[in-house]
């Protein structure tokens, strides 16, 4: 058995995905589970019964949850923190290690606010419940959210991304430009130009060996409308200005 079990929704790269980066690129054996057949322990009911029992006593809230040698962790950022710590992927400076975590914490509010964009009044509706609202959240998104997380990462990357080595911070900046770029291709392609230095990490983080071929295998599914980052052609929406 692989040292690390992942639990995600086995249809949709969400947030599991960015664990997956992590795995993928660094070379680590893991499972993930509800893509196994059901008589081989995966499913989708094997995420369910460790999302609704836990394990040891730990019931973990939501999905990516990762289990090794009978511990659960979960929430995305802190699942790739400890899988980086644990794999020696970060440097031992306490402070490093926070300038890339808070990073890594921002790109997690990035997602969210993605998120809000299709579902901008609840989740508990169907997006074709707040059509209209989302047209209007993303063009809010898109007009002044955007540039400002872009502006952000582009300005610490010389800060607090670590020169010599691609981080969990790095792998994740990829993912996150990968959505956006798959959500709404119109807006990046106007945006991201301005961007140089997020714009070489994109292209440096997607020509590593490990990542080029995970994308290009049957693993990595599409981006697709029940994910986080959808392309719904009336959502790709210009700047306004």
């Amino acid at each position: 058995m692989p040292t690390y079990q992942l639990y995600y929704w086995p249809v949709l790269q969400g947030r599991g995905e960015f664990v997956r980066v992590l795995f993928e690129d660094a070379g680590i054996d893991y499972v993930d589970v509800a893509r196994q057949p059901t008589e081989n322990g995966g499913g989708v009911q094997a995420l369910l019964a460790v999302m609704n029992d836990g394990i040891g006593g730990v019931v973990p809230y939501a999905p990516p949850i990762i289990v090794m040698e009978e511990q659960v962790v979960w929430q995305t950022a802190n699942v790739l923190q400890f899988v980086s710590r644990r794999e020696g992927l970060v440097p031992d400076d306490l402070y490093a290690q926070a300038r890339l975590h808070q990073l890594q914490l921002t790109i997690t509010d990035l997602v969210s606010e993605v998120h809000d964009t299709h579902h901008p009044i609840s989740t508990g509706l169907y997006y074709e419940d707040q059509k209209a609202e989302a047209l209007l959240a993303t063009q809010q998104f898109i007009d002044h959210r955007l540039p400002k997380f872009l502006r952000h990462f582009e300005l610490n990357l010389g800060a607090s991304f670590e020169p010599d080595a691609v981080t969990y911070v790095d792998l994740s900046m990829w993912q996150a430009i990968e959505g956006l770029k798959a959500a709404f291709p119109r807006a990046m392609a106007k945006t991201l130009p301005d961007h140089p230095k997020l714009s070489a990490l994109h292209a440096s983080v997607a020509a590593r060996p490990r990542l080029a071929a995970y994308v290009a295998s049957e693993r990595r599914l599409p981006f697709n409308e029940d994910g986080i980052f959808r392309p719904y052609p009336e959502l790709d929406l210009l700047p306004s200005a």
